[in-house]
């Protein structure tokens, strides 16, 4: 009934000429266009005609066109507060934002909390593939030895290999300081280091019922929220084809890292 075509302001400008008995029926395009820029006069019109037809006296008009624009207010609020997030090849006229630009901007503004939950990482061989690797924590691990009071807890998949895959039958403590001796030697380059968790369910053997964890996300300060199809590794953020949404919201964001503590409780 109300058109998308009138903003807040204009809605606004409509209630207030009705409530000063400035603007009254019938509602006709020349009597709206002495208020309201000709780009948006046919779609006042349509609104007064039709709240004047289910008989809404001027100040129910008003108030119902006050409730409208504080709604469309509230609604680019939070819209503003969602970007997209993209990883791959650029694409004319996007409006989202570089993953690895995202994450490193996220790593470096982190005050009091990080939770990072990831499938894969990178397996470097060699020095310069290994300084690749770990560049993409560095900005996190900088800040972690800047801010003693930064807390870093981060949710990782380590799974048993397949039966025809070497080390399937290693027990599950060897599977996991292979992880750990792998993880801080290669990928994370501060003096502190984050808390590490995971899901023992993927170490089970492969007949019986497996789980893995595969959920990809990032949490900064109980603020914002990235949630993403790519991996923390090289590849995911720069080359290949990822797509994400980064939030600010409290709400969100303390649900979700409630979600991952209850997995650690």
């Amino acid at each position: 009934m109300i058109s998308k075509d009138l903003g807040p302001a204009a809605l606004e400008k409509l209630a207030d000429l009705l409530d000063k008995g400035r603007l009254g029926p019938p509602y006709t395009a020349e009597r709206v266009e002495r208020h309201i820029a000709g780009a948006m006069k046919g779609a006042a019109v349509e609104a007064l005609t039709g709240l004047a037809q289910i008989e809404m006296a001027p100040h129910q008009m008003a108030r119902a066109l006050r409730l409208v624009a504080a709604e469309r207010r509230e609604n680019q609020r939070l819209s503003d507060r969602v970007e997209l997030v993209w990883s791959g090849p650029e694409v004319a006229g996007s409006m989202s934002r570089d993953t690895g630009v995202v994450v490193r901007d996220l790593f470096r503004g982190a005050r009091t909390s990080v939770l990072i939950s990831n499938y894969a990482f990178d397996r470097p061989v060699g020095d310069e593939a290994r300084e690749r690797a770990r560049g993409l924590f560095l900005p996190l691990a900088e800040n972690m030895d800047r801010n003693p009071a930064l807390r870093v807890r981060m949710f990782v998949n380590v799974q048993r290999p397949h039966p025809s895959q070497a080390g399937a039958n290693k027990t599950d403590a060897a599977l996991l300081q292979e992880f750990a001796d792998g993880f801080f030697v290669d990928l994370w380059p501060g003096r502190r280091k984050p808390e590490v968790f995971y899901d023992p369910r993927a170490l089970l053997p492969w007949e019986g019922p497996r789980a893995c964890l595969h959920a990809k996300c990032l949490i900064v300060d109980d603020e914002q929220v990235l949630l993403t199809s790519a991996n923390f590794t090289q590849a995911a953020q720069e080359r290949s084809s990822e797509a994400g949404v980064l939030l600010t919201n409290t709400f969100v964001a303390r649900a979700l890292r409630d979600q991952f503590e209850s997995l650690v409780r």
